[in-house]
């Protein structure tokens, strides 16, 4: 351990120098990080919680293959500020429209994973002209309790001393526990870089607070109103999604018409990463196609496998 370097413990610009693959840009006085890639139509993929732009490893060249990518830093994640805010979905949207405004990106489509999701939500409702499709993975919002590891990080003072031990345990078991369903895919490459924003001063106690203000699962009316939008949506859910589970992406189903809901084997809150294959397959046949008729019935639940086939036929 003579080497490691202590979580929550380096300068944000030297550690960005450092390691930072995308670019900042200045939005209201605050950092943003994000990765560009690709040309054609945009698309803006925003993580969830406890990740940064790295929750899309294995889907940013294939959509990058047709489209404008771009993958942003949450306020408080990745090599974005660290400044104390009030971290919220409200801010998280501000910071989407002030991004998009500023790289005069008046309509795209949306990609969003859990905290990302329920961003993207509370975002779509605000500025419905400013969404051409999108697609929730794993997203919370859905009233539903944590998971008990995850009630726990909510406890006083306890987290903050397990997180600053100079071990790697902790946080490694958190992504086999809550996250990733293939261990096999958590390699210590894959580790080292998911984690690596977590070494930032200020990231321990951010992500901390976000935990700690329980609003997650505080959507279902915003979601209900979102449905009379009119925004084509496609919700993906892991079926081994013990973190997020996927009657909460049920229920989000049902309550925005005209929505495509999809499940995909083998995979966990982490849907894009534990089959990244299949999930990028959906994304892309999605954001292909002519709109769906929001007006008509929900769209019949698939199954990732099944519907992948039934393209292929």
């Amino acid at each position: 351990m003579s080497n490691f370097i202590p979580w929550d413990s380096q300068p944000l610009e030297e550690w960005s120098n450092k390691y930072a693959p995308g670019k900042l840009i200045d939005l209201d006085g605050r950092k943003t990080h994000y990765i560009e890639m690709g040309s054609g139509e945009p698309v803006i993929l925003i993580h969830g919680f406890n990740y940064d732009s790295y929750t899309w490893v294995n889907n940013l060249e294939a959509l990058a293959a047709e489209y404008k990518v771009y993958a942003l830093d949450l306020w408080g994640s990745g090599f974005s500020t660290r400044e104390p805010e009030d971290h919220s979905f409200e801010l998280f949207a501000l910071q989407l429209r002030l991004f998009m405004d500023a790289l005069k990106i008046e309509k795209a489509s949306l990609v969003g994973h859990s905290m990302g999701g329920g961003t993207l939500i509370y975002f779509s409702l605000q500025h419905s002209n400013r969404v051409e499709k999108l697609i929730l993975v794993g997203s919370v919002g859905i009233r539903s309790p944590l998971p008990l590891r995850g009630r726990f990080f909510q406890l006083p003072y306890i987290p903050e001393y397990l997180l600053g031990l100079n071990t790697n345990t902790i946080r490694r078991k958190n992504l086999e526990s809550n996250w990733i369903l293939n261990k096999q895919l958590l390699t210590d490459s894959y580790f080292e870089e998911a984690t690596r924003f977590q070494k930032i001063k200020g990231s321990t106690s951010v992500q901390l607070s976000i935990l700690r203000k329980n609003f997650f699962d505080t959507l279902n009316e915003e979601i209900r109103q979102l449905g009379q939008k009119k925004i084509p949506t496609l919700i993906i859910w892991g079926k081994e999604d013990f973190t997020v589970p996927l009657r909460c992406g049920e229920e989000m189903h049902r309550l925005i018409p005209g929505s495509r809901l999809e499940t995909i084997d083998n995979a966990g809150h982490l849907s894009n990463f534990d089959q990244s294959t299949v999930f990028n397959e959906l994304v892309a046949g999605f954001l292909s196609t002519g709109r769906t008729d929001p007006s008509s019935n929900n769209e019949e639940i698939h199954d990732g496998e099944s519907y992948k086939a039934a393209q292929n036929n």
